[in-house]
This record gives C-alpha cells, sequence and structure tokens, in this order.
C-alpha cells in the first residue's frame, strides 16, 4: 500500500503541475476572439478549493466507500486515465487548445477521435481524475467534494464555451451538438 500512496501523491503532483504549465503556456493570444467570461478563475479556485477539502475531509471523517484496496486501485487507475488521456486530447487540439475560451483563427470543429463521441473530452478527462481522487480518499464526503464542485465549474464553462461555439459556427455546431453528448457517450 505505501508504494501505492507514492504512485497517487506523484501522480496528483504531476497533475498539479500540468495543470500549471498549461494555464501558463496554452493561454489565447491577443489577435484570438475571447470569450471565457472568467471561467478559467472560476474552475482554479473551485478546484483548489475542491482536492483541498476532499483531503482534509479524509483525514478528519471516516466515512468508506469500500472495505477493500480495491477502491484505491480503482481510484489511482482514474487519476491516471484522466491525467494521461486529457494530455493526448489537448496535443491532439493543437494550436485550437486554449486554457481559456477563446475563437483562434481559422478555428475549426474537431469531430474526430474522442470528438466523435463527446464535445468536452478534456473536461471529461479532469473530471475522471477528480472522480479517482475521491475514490482512492475512500471517503464519501470526499468524494462529493472532489467531484461535484468541480462538475458544476466544467458545466457552467461548457454552457459559455458552447454559446461562443454557436455564435462563431452556427448551424455547423448545432448539427454537431445533436449527434453528441457533451462528457458521457450516448448518455450525457
Amino acid at each position: 500500500m505505501e508504494t501505492l500512496n507514492a504512485v497517487f501523491y506523484i501522480s496528483m503532483a504531476v497533475w498539479f503541475l500540468s495543470e500549471i504549465i498549461y494555464k501558463r503556456k496554452l493561454r489565447s493570444e491577443a489577435k484570438d476572439l475571447k470569450k471565457d467570461s472568467s471561467t478559467l478563475s472560476i474552475l482554479w479556485i473551485v478546484i483548489i478549493l475542491s482536492v483541498a477539502s476532499a483531503v482534509t475531509v479524509s483525514y478528519l471523517f471516516r466515512f468508506p466507500i469500500a472495505d477493500k484496496s480495491w477502491i484505491f486501485y480503482i481510484g489511482e487507475a482514474f487519476v491516471l486515465l484522466g491525467i494521461g488521456f486529457r494530455w493526448v486530447i489537448i496535443r491532439s487540439l493543437g494550436k485550437y487548445f486554449t486554457v481559456d475560451v477563446a475563437i483562434r483563427e481559422n478555428h475549426k470543429i474537431k469531430k474526430e477521435g474522442f470528438y466523435k463521441y463527446i464535445r468536452h473530452p478534456s473536461y471529461a478527462f479532469s473530471l475522471l481524475t477528480f472522480l479517482g481522487l475521491g475514490l482512492f480518499l475512500n471517503n464519501w464526503f470526499s468524494l462529493i467534494l472532489a467531484f461535484i464542485p468541480p462538475f458544476l465549474a466544467f458545466s457552467y464553462r461548457i454552457k459559455i464555451e458552447e454559446r461562443a461555439l454557436v455564435e462563431e459556427f452556427g448551424d455547423e455546431y448545432i448539427q454537431y451538438i445533436r449527434k453528441t453528448k457533451r462528457l458521457i457517450p450516448y448518455v450525457y
């Protein structure tokens, strides 16, 4: 279990550092059409408070999800999958990925790969990381605190982002919405 704990703490550090790097390196440029409405700031505040409170609660209250060690392995697997696939998604979008909601010059709607099934795979995999954190902490309160606030913050951001995409791409994006789900293929 010590090895798994070490892997967990290392993976969470990698996740946090990667998000800081994304925030610094993948911002929109002055020439981009910005539509963010402060969602990036809201996300950062919510995420920091959510993670801090989930971890704190796991130390203060015992309300286990499971009495077996499998919960830790599933939690860590979700964390690693979330981090890894989010990186893949960011790379696949290339120059069109920004951490703030913006439309770039010659912007196109990506409809292949994960985007064939869900409109926001980067957010979906971020949320998988939060779900993994909550499961790894093996505490129902921590799971709720780790997942629900980021889910609500991402839902707000999705609303702002989709409004911007409909304004920019009109019927093309509306048709894409009709064919795909937001975060979970075939479900939501």
